[in-house]
């Protein structure tokens, strides 16, 4: 690991002072920081740690939405009364996640800008566009098992890793950001990523010296919520392909649906080609089944990772029929 300095912030805006000069980054919970820096793949000249600032509060708004500070822990999160009782997708997906030594220590905004587990961005003797812009993609001609079928480009077809993006996907969140000079936006998490184009080295819409402060959860649509993840172990492991959906049907059609794939993309992939289909449908497995047609109608195999466009499919089928039935997710 290379020398770098570290300060511990003591307020938001000396935060983003220290943040926004040349070299420098942010560290929270560092679950994800310190092992690129490890690997000489992150190069901070200094660390800001954010850690402490006040933003781990869980608060209900006057309008009946619910906020997460971005340094609430993800145990802390997924064990909230409040997101278990009204938002249960999300803490599925949280538990889905690494492991509780991991999820103590790992906040909520850092969870959102986990940089992909591809093993060729990993290996720096590999070509990779995101690691080293121009440098072309090892995982298009290599083993690419885990990687993209939706939203890829010829410069990168690495997947996000998160789980809480697909189920905050689902949700409709809002990222609220806080940057130099006391500027603050709000940016849905559908605008948050930004897909691999000519330049999968920029990964979000985050300017220089902005941190996120919070994520709004509007109040909980209808209908039942479930996180589906699958993946090559039971614990421990990123998802070949995850489902959160969020599905209300009356008098056996479907009323609503809200559906987001992991796994699948450089971002959490919206399916909103699923949803239109679902509206109004009966409640079948042959429903289902067209609507999984639908979400994976643009997807595009690499060789290695063809099974995933009907593993997509299958994977949505069953949380869709779990969500109408009553059933839980795994």
């Amino acid at each position: 690991m290379r020398s770098f300095t570290y300060e511990r912030a003591t307020d938001a805006q000396a935060a983003i002072a220290a943040g926004s000069r040349a070299g420098a980054r942010y560290i929270s919970g560092g679950t994800n920081l310190l092992d690129l820096m490890k690997l000489e793949i992150e190069r901070p000249d200094h660390l800001v740690d954010i850690s402490r600032l006040p933003f781990k509060a869980i608060e209900e708004l006057p309008d009946g939405s619910l906020r997460i500070g971005a340094q609430a822990a993800n145990s802390d999160t997924a064990a909230d009364s409040r997101v278990r009782s009204r938002y249960p997708v999300l803490s599925e997906a949280f538990v889905a996640g690494a492991s509780g030594q991991l999820r103590n220590k790992a906040s909520v905004g850092g969870n959102l800008l986990q940089r992909t587990r591809c093993p060729y961005f990993y290996d720096v003797t590999s070509a990779c566009n995101k690691r080293n812009p121009g440098a072309g993609c090892a995982a298009l001609g290599g083993v690419n098992r885990i990687h993209s079928i939706l939203g890829a480009s010829e410069a990168c077809i690495a997947t996000h890793p998160s789980d809480a993006s697909v189920a905050l996907a689902a949700l409709d969140a809002r990222i609220e950001l806080l940057g130099p000079g006391g500027a603050s936006r709000v940016v849905t998490i559908g605008d948050f990523y930004r897909l691999p184009g000519a330049t999968p080295e920029i990964e979000t819409v985050i300017e220089t010296g902005e941190m996120i402060t919070g994520v709004v959860l509007a109040p909980p649509p209808p209908g039942r919520q479930i996180y589906r993840k699958v993946r090559d172990r039971a614990s421990y492991e990123f998802a070949l392909v995850s489902v959160a959906a969020i599905v209300a049907a009356e008098q056996g059609r479907i009323a609503s649906a809200r559906v987001a794939f992991g796994g699948v993309s450089h971002k959490p992939w919206r399916s909103r080609e699923a949803e239109a289909v679902l509206l109004g449908q009966p409640a079948t497995m042959t429903t289902y089944r067209a609507a999984a047609d639908a979400a994976m109608k643009d997807a595009i195999g690499r060789g290695h990772n063809d099974f995933k466009i009907e593993l997509a499919k299958r994977t949505l089928c069953r949380t869709l029929a779990n969500a109408v039935e009553g059933g839980k997710g795994s």
